[in-house]
């Protein structure tokens, strides 16, 4: 069966952010604009080897807390082995705590952030398809998320870094990483923070950010 869409899942048991929509609306766009078929479903009942089978990549888009069943983590899990590619945005690091396999390809948890506001961004690599046409110093605005332990020392391959000296409430320190990648259990996982708002989902830099995002996850399949 050829794989040609992208599963973009939005079911949260926590915190709902308003931007999931506009967020959902890019993510179905962008995969347009590269021949791909974008579905959108909070419906963990999608999950099954049958229903990946078909997907290039499943893209977590501000889930928050426990939003699978047990057959749609085991049914995601072989996916992924199996060489699927698995993108996860903003709120998908406060996702299945009570899941190892997912917190082990995030390589750390959610701890919280500071309010909204603006910050700089570096880049650390400047070749990633989601990093290649930021500028090295990127003026943006988000929720700056902490997280539980730091994700350089889980061996996760670091995009996008914040530079706590221009925000207030940082507890990282000089190296506050805010997106990520690797190949690990046979698949592709990305992971970025940044995504809070509405807005960010229209800003073309960011809209390209997932769009490169997309392109790395899917190039497994």
């Amino acid at each position: 069966m050829p794989t040609s869409d992208v599963l973009v899942y939005t079911r949260t048991a926590g915190y709902r952010h308003d931007s999931i929509p506009a967020g959902a609306d890019a993510f179905v766009d962008l995969s347009r604009h590269v021949g791909l078929e974008a579905a959108v479903t909070d419906d963990p009942a999608e999950f099954t080897g049958e229903r990946l089978e078909r997907c290039v990549a499943v893209v977590l888009l501000s889930t928050t807390g426990s939003v699978f069943t047990d057959p749609a983590r085991s049914a995601l899990e072989s996916y992924v082995r199996r060489g699927g590619g698995l993108l996860a945005v903003h709120a998908a690091a406060n996702a299945e705590p009570g899941w190892p396999f997912f917190g082990d390809l995030l390589g750390t948890r959610f701890a919280g952030h500071p309010p909204l506001q603006p910050g700089l961004v570096h880049v650390e690599d400047t070749a990633h398809p989601a990093t290649a046409h930021l500028p090295a110093e990127w003026a943006w605005t988000d929720e700056w998320y902490d997280f539980t332990s730091p994700p350089r020392d889980a061996g996760v391959h670091i995009l996008l870094r914040a530079d706590e000296s221009t925000y207030r409430g940082g507890t990282h320190g000089a190296d506050h990483p805010l997106s990520w990648c690797h190949e690990k259990a046979g698949g592709r996982f990305f992971f970025t923070a940044l995504g809070h708002t509405s807005e960010s989902y229209t800003a073309p830099a960011f809209r390209a950010h997932l769009s490169g995002a997309l392109h790395w996850a899917a190039s497994r399949r």
